[in-house]
């Protein structure tokens, strides 16, 4: 269960000299507005390739397992996995049935298959998640129990099949557990008590996340149906070349995240749709004096064709950013679409999200061809005051995005920017866009250089 300062700082990602960057991940480079920042995607997306793995089938049912929704496979799962790892990687199928499981922890240069027809069901006994493992729990690493799904500095992982993955989270202790100990975790994190003592877990009533990869690379989570997470579906922490494609999202029931990509980079979600509690694809890198301390950025990063539904935001930067976003991509996506309602209406299309109690920069979010309908809230919403603008002086930036070919009817307001006196977003250029059946004016607080090019609103061009 401990870690020593030595193996806290390689699995962080830093040593006693400084910040190590993933490989291939360069200083941040502000695109300005005089740059098309869009000829980088062909370069992002010809770096991220999604694993191959060994012709060799590993059913789980060869191990014990018994799909009768029943019987707890977890000893079963594990056999499987560890014989596909041993015998240097394969498939680990799992057919069609509903098979009950504690934790399930992957290895290198497995694929874990869940068939048409199977359903991978998780236990609601929060004994089958231990024992603890490190993770990093809205931001701030801590032992907690093991996600659901867990894999630890490995690599060529993947989940695949379209059966279907369930938390059922809707049961057991998850939803009375709410914020558990939060505010214990964050005092923690900003005295900067040792990672390997902040011991979550029994008493402590911290809901474990759905799917982790925590230090990990060469990935991909591909056609499932992943649903009722206890917290976040879908979780990557500190991992590179990660590939998200044709999966589908339904977590209305808990704190339920889409895709989080925390301190990760390289990574292409696509061809997904999500009907969240909270925000669909969002991109994190820590919580304030810790996420600081550790200083990895999320960067290089594409989400396209997707189909938004949630409580909050479509493609959302934050809250937790402490350690920098950069270089965020996101095009040819649908809000609220028609033929995939979900079960709240979006409140942002980019909901970029942060305060002084964060620090940290955010430098190049482009967004082009989004469009949509039934904004709830602001379709831009972009402010430096989430949660009253925090307290303690850390005051982040924001600066270089762009908003081009939007087109959203319906929306209270089309574009809300709040930074703070002490720190100025800069440089926004809103163009070729359209946002019609909005009700009230934009917000603008604290903006340098916003340009609206080609833009109505309400038919109107904005001043």
């Amino acid at each position: 269960m401990s870690l020593s300062r030595r193996d806290f700082a390689r699995v962080s990602g830093l040593t006693a000299a400084g910040l190590l960057l993933p490989a291939g991940v360069a200083a941040a480079e502000a695109p300005g507005l005089g740059r098309d920042p869009w000829r980088e995607v062909p370069l992002i997306l010809a770096r991220v390739c999604p694993p191959r793995f060994r012709r060799k089938d590993y059913d789980v049912t060869a191990y014990g397992a018994k799909g009768d929704g029943l019987t707890k496979n977890t000893e079963a799962f594990h056999r499987a996995i560890t014989a596909c790892h041993r015998a240097g990687g394969g498939r680990v199928v799992v057919p069609a049935g509903t098979f009950l499981t504690g934790g399930i922890r992957l290895l290198s240069n497995v694929e874990l298959h869940v068939a048409e027809g199977a359903t991978i069901r998780f236990s609601t006994d929060p004994n089958d998640y231990l024992p603890l493992v490190l993770t990093r729990w809205e931001g701030t690493l801590c032992y907690n129990y093991q996600p659901f799904i867990y894999a630890f500095e490995q690599k060529n992982i993947a989940i695949t099949g379209k059966g279907t993955i369930d938390g059922d989270a809707t049961n057991g202790p998850w939803p009375e557990w709410r914020a558990g100990s939060t505010a214990l975790l964050r005092q923690w994190g900003e005295e900067g008590k040792p990672v390997e003592e902040r011991i979550m877990g029994v008493g402590k009533n911290m809901r474990p996340n759905m799917i982790q990869f925590f230090r990990c690379r060469n990935l991909l989570v591909e056609d499932v149906l992943i649903k009722n997470p206890a917290m976040w579906s879908l979780h990557f922490v500190f991992s590179q070349n990660i590939t998200v494609r044709r999966i589908e999202i339904y977590s209305t029931n808990s704190q339920g995240d889409g895709v989080d990509l925390d301190s990760s980079s390289y990574a292409h979600v696509h061809d997904s749709k999500f009907n969240t509690n909270d925000d669909c694809v969002v991109v994190k890198s820590g919580r304030d004096a810790d996420g600081r301390r550790v200083g990895i950025p999320s960067t290089h990063i594409v989400v396209e064709r997707c189909k938004f539904s949630g409580r909050w935001g479509g493609i959302t930067i934050g809250s937790e950013m402490s350690g920098g976003v950069r270089k965020v991509f996101c095009r040819d996506c649908e809000i609220n679409a028609p033929d995939y309602p979900g079960r709240y209406p979006i409140k942002h299309a980019l909901y970029i999200k942060t305060n002084q109690d964060r620090g940290g920069v955010i430098d190049g979010v482009h967004l082009r061809n989004v469009f949509g309908q039934n904004v709830e809230r602001e379709i831009l919403f972009v402010s430096m005051f989430y949660q009253n603008g925090g307290t303690k002086g850390f005051f982040p930036q924001i600066d270089n995005l762009t908003i081009d070919r939007m087109r959203i009817n319906g929306g209270r307001i089309a574009a809300t920017f709040r930074g703070f006196p002490q720190s100025h977003i800069r440089n926004v250029l809103i163009s070729n866009s359209t946002f019609t059946s909005i009700t009230e004016p934009n917000l603008i607080e604290h903006t340098d250089n916003l340009v609206f090019r080609n833009t109505t609103i309400n038919g109107v061009v904005p001043a």
